[in-house]
């Protein structure tokens, strides 16, 4: 409503006085801009045309000499030719990294396997087509546990790991939860457990040496860069129909330092591959037990069966022995030391101390029962490192390895089918506890039986 005390015409004049002042002023700062600008031009004006009169060396102004023509590469008009030089061009490199895309860019396929720390499946990527495959984290219970400290070390390893022989770690994709994280990775058509499953016969001896080169040049890098895998298995090793091996699954993959910690993770490597060292309770351990696990697969690779299949690990330490031998303090100096050893009742007699390994693979080579002996080795410091492996004479011996372009194909039960579950343990959980935590195991049992069997018939080994 209108106020009956206001003064329409004096409100209206005061108003239009100061629209009038307020224009005026707008006029006067542009032309103020102007005079400026045009100061500006006739003073670069002035400046050029001074320098266009300065006499140069020869005694003639700038104006006055001829134009030069602007050479941007050498050519070769001195040698009489016109080719000119192959320019270079700058290359910079792209961000590998950046924010993390969303799952919905993939198609999925089917489902491949569920390990201990994630389902795998096989995709398609939708933007190129491209087959990819798709790990799902697992997450440790709810939001408030965090991110899984496997997760960050396979995505940490994996990223710093670019090999030829591991697998390559393409991006990290998200979905709609904080607890949706899925790892992108190359796809391969086999892993060796179930192709070994599947195959009538084992590997030929020139294709298992060229795996265990493919293998060995994949741990020696990962050694090299103070990286341990900590559950090598043939379930974590890929194999392509174009023979290409490539190590996988680096959940609970860690670095160290030239000189490893002093308080490691016991429970680590899937049973069947673990290194007696762990299954005595140890925490100072190194390298060496990556190089036990390629030994176990070695034997597995010769016979397509794993070769210590224990239920429990106070089976796995009496396949141990039955294999390789009981340790002594000349053998290993200082096992007694180690936490679960304490409580050991081990037999003393002679005849149960030896290794079998020669008897076990009657038709491998010296040198490579050498390499299989000496991988097995029940003291850790006098296993060979993956370098040394490398340079066994095994492979240097008829016959040669295959090359990979020889390598024979398979069907592949990743890209079409559901794989066949098979009967292999998993690799440990963080918080399991261990079996042997220092009760009193006697093993002078099972030494006793097989040397019965071996007085029998041969050198047949029986489960306990």
């Amino acid at each position: 409503m209108k106020s009956r005390w206001a003064d329409d015409e004096d409100e209206a004049a005061a108003e239009a006085q100061r629209k009038r002042e307020k224009d005026e002023k707008k006029r006067l700062k542009i032309e103020k801009q102007q005079k400026a600008a045009e100061a500006e031009q006739r003073r670069q004006k002035q400046e050029e045309a001074d320098r266009d009169n300065e006499p140069s060396n020869d005694g003639k102004s700038i104006a006055e000499r001829p134009a030069k023509r602007r050479r941007l590469s050498p050519s070769h008009e001195e040698d009489g030719t016109a080719e000119q030089a192959p320019r270079r061009l700058l290359r910079f490199a792209a961000r590998s990294w950046g924010p993390s895309r969303s799952i919905d860019n993939f198609e999925r396929l089917n489902h491949i396997e569920e390990g201990s720390y994630g389902f795998v499946s096989r995709a398609r990527e939708i933007a190129t087509s491209e087959i990819v495959a798709i790990k799902k984290m697992k997450m440790d219970g709810s939001a408030q546990s965090g991110f899984p400290v496997t997760a960050i070390r396979e995505i940490q390893t994996l990223n710093a790991a670019k090999h030829r022989h591991i697998v390559e770690l393409r991006e990290v994709v998200v979905g709609e939860t904080m607890g949706d994280v899925f790892l992108v990775m190359e796809f391969l058509e086999h892993d060796l457990k179930t192709l070994m499953l599947d195959m009538e016969e084992p590997f030929v001896p020139s294709e298992i040496k060229t795996l265990m080169l493919q293998l060995g040049g994949a741990v020696e890098f990962l050694h090299q860069h103070w990286i341990m895998h900590r559950d090598l298995k043939t379930s974590n090793i890929l194999l392509s129909n174009r023979g290409h091996l490539k190590v996988a699954d680096f959940g609970m993959a860690r670095f160290i330092g030239s000189t490893p910690p002093l308080n490691l993770t016991q429970l680590v490597v899937t049973l069947w591959y673990r290194a007696p060292e762990l299954l005595l309770g140890t925490t100072i351990y190194d390298n060496s037990i990556d190089v036990w696990s390629l030994g176990c697969i070695f034997g597995e690779l010769l016979t397509r069966d794993p070769l210590l299949q224990g239920k429990n690990e106070v089976e796995q330490l009496s396949k141990i022995f039955e294999l390789c031998g009981v340790p002594t303090e000349e053998s290993w100096p200082g096992f007694r030391r180690l936490p679960n050893a304490r409580s050991l009742r081990l037999p003393r007699t002679p005849q149960a101390l030896g290794s079998i390994i020669r008897a076990k693979f009657p038709i491998l080579t010296n040198s490579g029962t050498q390499l299989l002996t000496s991988l097995l080795a029940l003291n850790p410091a006098s296993r060979p490192s993956a370098t040394q492996m490398l340079a066994h004479a095994y492979f240097k011996e008829n016959p040669r390895p295959k090359s990979t372009e020889m390598f024979p194909t398979f069907p592949s039960k990743a890209g079409q089918e559901r794989r066949r579950r098979h009967a292999s343990p998993n690799a440990p959980k963080r918080g399991d506890a261990p079996a042997l935590d220092g009760a009193e195991v006697d093993f002078s049992g099972i030494f006793a039986a097989r040397d019965q069997e071996e007085k029998g018939a041969g050198f047949q080994l029986r489960l306990v």
